[in-house]
C-alpha cells in the first residue's frame, strides 16, 4: 500500500501564486486559520492543493502542525522563507491578513509544514 492510499487525503484551494510555489518545492509551510475542520489535521495526513476552478492539483505530505496564537507569531516561530521565499516578512503579513480578517485570526493560527509528493 502506498503512502497516499493508507493517508487520509484533505483537499483544500489554494490561490495560484502560493499554488504555483507550493508545486516547485519552495513553500514548506501553509498558513491556515484554525478552522473547526482543519483543527484535527495531523501529520501523516495528504493536503491535494487545488487551485479553484481548474483541474490543476498537487498533493504534499503533511509533516507537522503547529499551533500558533496570530499570523505575527507563527510568521516568527516558522521563518517567513518557508511560508513564501518571494516576499518579506512585512509583506507576507499584509497578504495573509488580506485573505484572513481579523475575527478568522482570532481562532488560531496553523502553520503546516508539507513535503512535495507529486511535482
Amino acid at each position: 500500500m502506498t503512502e497516499i492510499a493508507a493517508a487520509r487525503v484533505r483537499e483544500l484551494n489554494l490561490y495560484r501564486q502560493y499554488f504555483d510555489l507550493v508545486a516547485a518545492g519552495q513553500k514548506t509551510t501553509e498558513v491556515r486559520v484554525k478552522y473547526p475542520h482543519l483543527a484535527d489535521i495531523t501529520e501523516g495526513d495528504v493536503i491535494r492543493f487545488r487551485i479553484k476552478g481548474t483541474d490543476e492539483s498537487c498533493d504534499v505530505l503533511v509533516k507537522q502542525v503547529t499551533e500558533y496564537p496570530n499570523f505575527e507569531a507563527l510568521l516568527d516561530g516558522e521563518g517567513p522563507a518557508n511560508v513564501n521565499p518571494t516576499a518579506t516578512r512585512e509583506e507576507q503579513l499584509a497578504n495573509i491578513r488580506n485573505i484572513y480578517p481579523p475575527e478568522k485570526e482570532a481562532l488560531g493560527a496553523l502553520a503546516i509544514k508539507i513535503e512535495l509528493l507529486t511535482p
